[in-house]
């Protein structure tokens, strides 16, 4: 069995509007993740957590004309499951076939980042993983961001952040922003990420959410 973690940025029609939503394009939700799906057979169904004001997502799904049916289940007044199905282009669900072929299997959840893509596991025979890898269009950029490890799940919570996130936390860290006192600020993390101030603060403080939540999360 091989395990391999990967980042892809589906676009056009591998990504429908709702799911540009979920990935990055509602700033009321602060992280998205696919916990389970059903693409065998149309409609096509996703169940997904979500954190964030996610009260507002429901008008969302309420006007989608891609949503036939769904329902927010609440956990907390920050956190829900969200559940749906609707239809989705033949692109879009090729993508995820392309994932489910033979012996592989994608191990949830599927993390949707904030910069549009997504990042998830998949295990499977080397050479499965290697055709699916190679299969995904070229319309839909791919990184291979690990190979193997001891665990099928993420190994730590560092897992959990988003490239983006990863890149943000391990430039503050270099720059002296987590140093008491501070020696750095979001605007020097900007700088040296080439991004905007505001982006670069909301990437730290959606990773430093993430690890406060993971020693709770129990």
């Amino acid at each position: 069995m091989k395990r391999v973690r990967i980042t892809l940025r589906p676009r056009g029609d591998y990504a429908p509007p709702i799911y540009e939503l979920l990935a990055g394009g509602a700033s009321y939700l602060e992280r998205a993740r696919i916990v389970n799906w059903n693409v065998s057979n149309p409609p096509t169904a996703f169940l997904f957590r979500l954190e964030g004001a996610y009260e507002r997502f429901e008008r969302v799904l309420d006007e989608s004309g891609m949503v036939s049916d769904s329902e927010l289940l609440p956990i907390t007044d920050r956190e829900c499951y969200c559940f749906f199905e609707g239809e989705v282009s033949p692109a879009a669900r090729s993508l995820f076939e392309t994932f489910t072929s033979g012996s592989l299997m994608t191990v949830p959840p599927i993390e949707c980042n904030e910069d549009g893509s997504t990042t998830y596991t998949i295990i499977g025979t080397e050479a499965e993983v290697q055709a699916a890898v190679d299969g995904v269009p070229d319309a839909v950029g791919v990184t291979v961001e690990a190979v193997g490890g001891k665990r099928v799940a993420p190994d730590s919570v560092v897992g959990r952040l988003s490239p983006r996130q990863r890149d943000a936390v391990e430039t503050a860290l270099e720059l002296g922003y987590f140093d008491v006192p501070r020696n750095a600020t979001s605007e020097d993390v900007a700088d040296e990420l080439g991004c905007a101030t505001a982006t670069a603060a909301e990437h730290l403080q959606k990773a430093e959410s993430t690890v406060m939540w993971s020693l709770f999360e129990s």
